[in-house]
Parts: structure tokens; C-alpha cells; sequence
């Protein structure tokens, strides 16, 4: 009589545990598989040979270059950063973007970077902030100063999300597409999407006012991603591009796992990306309707733009990390041209353009930045104030949690007129208006008064007692 075959004689033989263990175990006990008709039955659940990593960097464009020393070992960083990733085994094209700059160890997609994967989603390729995005509304010839006060008193900046009295309404057919998702339905991640609808969060994301430089109307831009959505949607899918990672390709770097497109997982994931899209979406259209609500005032025109998603056409998906989408193609609710913001005291551009060999169908997303954050406080000198002043000259330029943050000023990030001469030199996006600034609203440094903080303060000034 057979020997009963259990869990620990299939992983004696090498196989990885799993969901099909149970019912191959319940087959092959059942009908006495052994020896020859043993092995072929269990052929199926075989690992297949790990993927290796590509023997050289698949080729991308370049479409950036330094134009000083300062960005020498910026485009440098870069260029070696992407050399590293085009060696995962799934990318077949990569492009970059004027405003690239480096987003973590070697290897890492750097902000301005897109890659182009066949039939793999790779979560860290567009990161956490999923759907970081831009949406502009016409308000013709309204005052700019009276959007700029009636948006600052409905937007909210920082950690977290609105309390209760002053939440937006979470649209039913929004909620019933996280219930119906994998990834999505769990409890916490519906409240989370309902207390960070009508949220900016802090960093580079800002609410910007400024005049039409074609028509002279009023038009105000948001800038700013899925939040926390975004954030635990991202965390479930390193978690499980991982799982594949160790079974597929054990060689490939974490941060560029990859969920296989053709599973029940990466289906699952991708429509999990397009409920995020639609939330945040409707992030930016809350805080764009409450202020033309507010002031009784028409809405002459919208349209917006993701620029850090996964974009997919046939098999291939394009991980733009800081990339804005030129080809309509990539854009099934397209309304209008896209939206490239730079700093606060420069314009944001409004821009249409063609696809490239070298572009690969998308344009830059900002100014991007030379050095990190805390180079740039390290190489300022004089009180915050003076640097406050002296780069916000003619603009109202506000921060919400009243505490000035220098890192977001205009000289943290790279020369405007560069990245605009290198769009036009690369064929990055035709410039067909601009929205001169009025003044504009970020974050600040909200954690120089954030409740730990104080607490922290307040318990050293006890104990020095």
C-alpha cells in the first residue's frame, strides 16, 4: 500500500507551500499516484527557473543634460540609477525627463524617469504618492485674491485627514469600487479615503493662483496625490510584488518587484490603480467646487493630469515616476492639454505635444531639484524671513501651517528657463499658454509645531529641572 503523501514530502521534494498544496496532496492520495505518474502530476506546481536580471542596461533616452557642475553630479546620479533598473528583466524602454533627479538607492526609478515594463506592474516604479497630480479650473474673470482666500479657508494641508464636521461627501460609486477590490475594501482604507478626501499633505504639493498670461482669467491649480489611499495601496503592493520576486527573480532588486500582469493579482492591482485614479480625481474636483461654491462664481474650464502613475497600452506599462503623459492615448478622460508646474514664483505651463522614439509619449512634471532638501537649507544663509522675502517678492505666497518652509522656495529647485530650454530641445511638449502666479498656498513646515514635537519639548524642559 501507497505511503500517504503529506505537506512535508512535497517541500522535502523542493516545492515552495502554497494554496495548491491541499488539494494536490487530496489527488494524489486519493488515486496512489508514485514514482513516474507522481513526478508528472506534480510537474505543474513546479517553480519555474529563476529570471535573470538582463546581461546589459536595456537602452533609454536621455532627454536631459547638465548645464553646470551642480547638475553634473545630479545627471550623473541619474544616468547611473537607470542604467541599474533597465537591467530588470521585464523593462524594454526607459526615457528621461529634464527635471530627473535621483529617488533613492542605485537602481531606484529617479523622479523624471519612465520605464516601460511588458505584462509586469512594478509598484515601486510609480511609489507611494500613486496618481501625484495636477487639475486646473477656469474661473474667467474672477479676483485672484478672493480664490486664493476662499480656497485657503476650504483646502487642508499636513498630516492626516478632515474631522468629522468638515468632510467632504464620499461619492457611493466610489465606495462601492473600493468594496468590490482586492486591495481596497478593507475597513481602515475606506475610512482613510473618506477623511483624506479634500487633502493636499505637505512637501511639493501646493494650490496655486494665477492669470491666464493668453486670456487673463483666473485660474487656480492643485497639486497633489492619492494620500493615504494611495500610500497603504502602494504598501500591499510591494508586499505582494515581493512574494513574486522571491519566486521569479530572486536577483532583482526589491524596490523593483514586480507583480506578473496575467495573474489574479496583477488584474486585481491594476483595476485597484484605476479606483485610486478616480479618487483622486475627485481629491482635486472637491477643493476646485468648494471654492467656486463658495464665491457663487461659473467655472469656465477644467482639465487635469496624473503624472506619476502606471499607464498601460496592449502589453507594455509605462511607469512614469514624475512624467507627464503627452499622448492621449494614456489618458481616456483627456479634456484638455496638460499642466507643467515649476516653482511658485514662475509660471505653470499649460502644454500639448506629439510622441517621440525619444520621448516615449511624455513630457517633464516640474523643475525637479539638484540637491536634497538639506543641502539646499545647508547653502542658505540670513533668517528664514530674509529668504521668505526676498524669493516671494511680488507673489502672495502662503504657507498653512503658518511656519515658512525653505526647501519649497524657488531656489530648491532647478533653473526654470533650463528645463523649458530642454523641453523645446528634446521635443518635450509645445508651451501654448501660461498661468502667470498670483501667489499660491503649500504645506510649510507643519512639523516645527506638530504635537509630538511639543510634547518631546516639554518633557526635555521638565527634566532640566
Amino acid at each position: 500500500m501507497n505511503t500517504k503523501i503529506t505537506g512535508n514530502h512535497l517541500l522535502e521534494l523542493g516545492f515552495r507551500q502554497g494554496k495548491w498544496m491541499k488539494e494536490a496532496i487530496a489527488h494524489i492520495n486519493e488515486n496512489q499516484l508514485e514514482d513516474e505518474d507522481l513526478n508528472s502530476y506534480l510537474k505543474q506546481f513546479k517553480s519555474p527557473d529563476p529570471i535573470a536580471l538582463h546581461a546589459k542596461p536595456v537602452d533609454f533616452s536621455i532627454n536631459i543634460k547638465a548645464e553646470n557642475e551642480e547638475e553634473e553630479d545630479n545627471v550623473a546620479k541619474v544616468i547611473n540609477s537607470m542604467q541599474t533598473l533597465m537591467k530588470t528583466p521585464t523593462l524594454v524602454d526607459g526615457a528621461i525627463m529634464p527635471d530627473a533627479c535621483p529617488a533613492g538607492p542605485d537602481g531606484t526609478i529617479p523622479v523624471g524617469g519612465v520605464a516601460v515594463a511588458k505584462n509586469a506592474i512594478h509598484p515601486g516604479m510609480h511609489s507611494a504618492d500613486i496618481c501625484c497630480s495636477v487639475m486646473l479650473t477656469d474661473f474667467g474673470k474672477a479676483d485672484p485674491k478672493a480664490i486664493l482666500d476662499a480656497a485657503h479657508a476650504s483646502t487642508h494641508f499636513g498630516p492626516g485627514g478632515r474631522d468629522r464636521n468638515i468632510q467632504f461627501r464620499f461619492p457611493k460609486e466610489l465606495l462601492n469600487a473600493f468594496e468590490s477590490n482586492f486591495f481596497l475594501k478593507d475597513k481602515q482604507m475606506i475610512q482613510i479615503a473618506r477623511t483624506h478626501l479634500g487633502t493636499q499633505g505637505d512637501g511639493n504639493h501646493f494650490l496655486f493662483v494665477g492669470t491666464s498670461k493668453k486670456t487673463g482669467h483666473t485660474m487656480m491649480v492643485t497639486h497633489h496625490g492619492s494620500r493615504g489611499p494611495g500610500a497603504r495601496l502602494y504598501d500591499k503592493g510591494m508586499k505582494v510584488a515581493e512574494r513574486f520576486r522571491k519566486d521569479l527573480s530572486p536577483e532583482t532588486k526589491k524596490q523593483n518587484a514586480w507583480i506578473p500582469y496575467d495573474t489574479e493579482e496583477g488584474q486585481s492591482y491594476w483595476d485597484a490603480l484605476q479606483i485610486i485614479r478616480d479618487w483622486t480625481k475627485k481629491n482635486h474636483e472637491v477643493l476646485h467646487d468648494a471654492v467656486a461654491q463658495s464665491l457663487e462664481i461659473d467655472i469656465e474650464n477644467r482639465y487635469w493630469n496624473e503624472h506619476n502613475f502606471v499607464f498601460k497600452d496592449g502589453d507594455l506599462f509605462y511607469h512614469a515616476k514624475g512624467a507627464t503623459p503627452l499622448d492621449a492615448k494614456f489618458m481616456p478622460d483627456i479634456t484638455g492639454p496638460r499642466l507643467i508646474p515649476l516653482n511658485m514664483s514662475e509660471p505653470v505651463l499649460i502644454v500639448e505635444g506629439n510622441t517621440t522614439s525619444t520621448n516615449l509619449g511624455f513630457a517633464p512634471h516640474g523643475a525637479g531639484r539638484n540637491v536634497s532638501r538639506t543641502q539646499h537649507r545647508k547653502s542658505k544663509t540670513g533668517t528664514i524671513m530674509q529668504i521668505f522675502k526676498e524669493e516671494t517678492k511680488g507673489i502672495d505666497a502662503r504657507f498653512f501651517s503658518k511656519e515658512i518652509d525653505i526647501t519649497e522656495l524657488p531656489s530648491a529647485y532647478k533653473n526654470a528657463q533650463t528645463v523649458r530650454n530642454q523641453m523645446e530641445e528634446y521635443g518635450l511638449g509645445k508651451v501654448i499658454d501660461e498661468v502667470m502666479p498670483y501667489g499660491c498656498i503649500m504645506a510649510g513646515d507643519w512639523q516645527k509645531n506638530a504635537p509630538w514635537r511639543i510634547k518631546r519639548d516639554k518633557k526635555r524642559q521638565r527634566n532640566k529641572r
